[in-house]
């Protein structure tokens, strides 16, 4: 149905000399069509977006410039994104998947901007001097936690798409510093998700852990509670368009905190300690930990779970390919340790479907039209998804290509690990991954039983 203005000047309470300024000022959001005659007649979807800018300048008390950049297009399409038009912020951005993310978007995405979120100056400092910190760099760091509610809405002005990666890991220590834990965790999630729906950013991805599924640890408690509120954080969201959705994984090869060092270190003493010979693990790379969070963003519509189909590993096969002449000492499970990790729950299988090569945990509710989807495989009823009931898993050989291959575990192996990985054989890599469509077929990291 279309209307006159002056019908839309009735139904918005505004004067239809104002429309037009609107319509003028957000000519890529209100397009009414032209009669013979050169009359304009506003579609539905017009009003709606009418509406939004009114509530917007209105309500909400913006000025035109900052409801253009909260309401402007450029990443909100499906399967697609413009990545040279995108500014994007990483909280915890000198970690691990942040310089890996920022490696792979230097190399193959040409951000218009990737900004660095993080507390640590000498990280940053090491970070700038890895990436060449020219005057055309599209890098920028912000010293700032995720605690200050205030220094990371100003870090986040003018951004398009938030990964928040920053999170407390360690387990012990999130088990001896509770409220800190709670804090980083749980706070700084809040605190991102104001901050991007008030600054306007479009798309916000969480990393998450197998750790926050049916948790046994306070770090998993408290990441399950991010988890919660950030696909909630729709909810908040309103005629901003923010949309928030998490990424699930297991481990990951080559992360500060990794099973690995430990026993190479063992491994000079002729003994290495194994708290169960039972355990199992998921593993992934951190290339495909990225590819993760960029299919995400190209697919997401707000409120999912994105879960990669990755391989499993025993922990003595681990053992045997690190240290096969070592005696192993069994120690005993510790606290908040489990024997084998879970991705996807019973529960959470009902509203699971596979798509893109990966799993897709649908929210309760929908905040959105559902445009995706369409073409996704619905798993069987009772569908789990446990690190011991995987359907892949890493042969010792396979380990044992990736771990001798080359020094992996100095503290720059996010950087040297993509390189040594392509020098593999071809059938070990297919073999070690088994790729599904959309996962690239590469190494990665173990993010240890942090």
């Amino acid at each position: 149905m279309k209307y006159r203005i002056q019908e839309v000047s009735e139904k918005l309470q505004v004067p239809k000399s104002t429309i037009r300024y609107w319509e003028t000022e957000f000519s890529d959001l209100v397009r009414p069509k032209r009669t013979n005659g050169g009359q304009r007649r506003y579609s539905n979807e017009d009003i709606d977006k009418l509406r939004q800018i009114k509530n917007i300048l209105y309500r909400k008390n913006r000025t035109i410039a900052e409801a253009r950049n909260i309401l402007r297009k450029g990443n909100a399409d499906i399967g697609k994104i413009n990545w040279e038009k995108q500014s994007i912020l990483l909280t915890g951005g000198t970690g691990s998947f942040g310089k890996h993310f920022t490696k792979i978007m230097l190399e193959k995405y040409h951000p218009k901007a990737i900004r660095i979120y993080s507390r640590d100056e000498l990280k940053q400092h090491e970070m700038r001097q890895h990436f060449t910190d020219a005057d055309d760099s599209p890098m920028r760091y912000f010293i700032g936690d995720v605690r200050d509610a205030d220094r990371l809405k100003r870090a986040m002005e003018g951004v398009d798409i938030v990964i928040h990666a920053a999170a407390l890991k360690q387990v012990p220590a999130c088990e001896y510093n509770p409220f800190e834990a709670v804090k980083t965790n749980i706070h700084g999630a809040r605190n991102v998700i104001d901050a991007a729906i008030d600054t306007g950013a479009k798309k916000v991805v969480a990393l998450s852990s197998d750790k926050a599924v049916s948790p046994v640890n306070l770090y998993g408690a408290t990441k399950l509670c991010a988890d919660k509120i950030f696909i909630h954080g729709n909810s908040y969201s309103g005629p901003r368009g923010t949309r928030f959705s998490c990424v699930r994984y297991g481990n990951v090869i080559g992360s500060r905190g990794s099973v690995i060092p430990l026993f190479k270190e063992q491994k000079k003493t002729g003994k290495i300690t194994i708290t169960d010979k039972r355990m199992t693990r998921f593993w992934l790379t951190l290339d495909q930990a990225v590819e993760l969070v960029i299919n995400t963003l190209c697919h997401m519509q707000g409120g999912e779970i994105f879960v990669p189909k990755i391989p499993s590993m025993k922990i003595m096969d681990l053992a045997q390919a690190i240290a096969p002449e070592c005696e192993i000492e069994v120690i005993g499970i510790r606290p908040g340790e489990k024997l084998h990790e879970a991705l996807i729950t019973e529960e959470e299988g009902r509203n699971t479907v596979m798509y893109n090569g990966m799993y897709v945990i649908m929210p309760n509710h929908s905040w959105w039209k559902r445009q995706n989807y369409k073409d996704c495989e619905r798993l069987p009823e009772g569908f789990v998804y446990t690190s011991d009931n995987n359907d892949e898993w890493l042969r010792v050989e396979d380990l044992r290509e990736i771990i001798h291959s080359s020094s992996l575990w100095e503290e720059d192996s996010a950087y040297k690990l993509l390189s040594t990985i392509h020098k593999l054989n071809e059938k070990v890599i297919l073999n070690m991954l088994n790729s599904e469509e959309g996962i690239p077929e590469s190494g990665g990291r173990l993010a240890a039983d942090r």
